[in-house]
């Protein structure tokens, strides 16, 4: 069993935007086939830059603001409530187009690398 407290976590950045910040719930290696579980804090305006995983799936669900996730070209509104689910290989992008703080909550799941 493993109980984390959300607000005793430390801030770090964020791997695609240093400026944007996450606490760390869950590692790779703490459970089977996950490489995180996080909440990311995106400023108005923020991006974290398009990028692709080959080895693994992210989701992210929307907690609070508003945004855009751009996948493969294609834009996603993200608003609160939203679930999305990138696969292995789609590049994405995530922006903050709000006036408000955009939380996303997401965690990644480890698959074989795509060929």
């Amino acid at each position: 069993m493993k109980r984390i407290a959300l607000n005793d976590l430390p801030e770090e950045s964020v791997s695609h935007n240093p400026a944007i910040k996450k606490k760390v719930m869950l590692r790779l290696g703490e459970l089977p086939h996950l490489t995180n579980f996080s909440q990311a804090r995106f400023g108005p305006g923020q991006v974290a830059a398009a990028h692709a995983h080959t080895d693994m799936c992210e989701v992210f669900f929307v907690e609070a603001g508003t945004g855009l996730i751009c996948i493969d070209s294609q834009e996603y509104a993200l608003t609160v409530g939203t679930c999305v689910a990138v696969e292995p290989g789609e590049q994405h992008e995530v922006r903050n187009t709000g006036s408000e703080e955009l939380v996303l909550t997401y965690f990644g799941l480890r698959v074989e690398p795509s060929q």
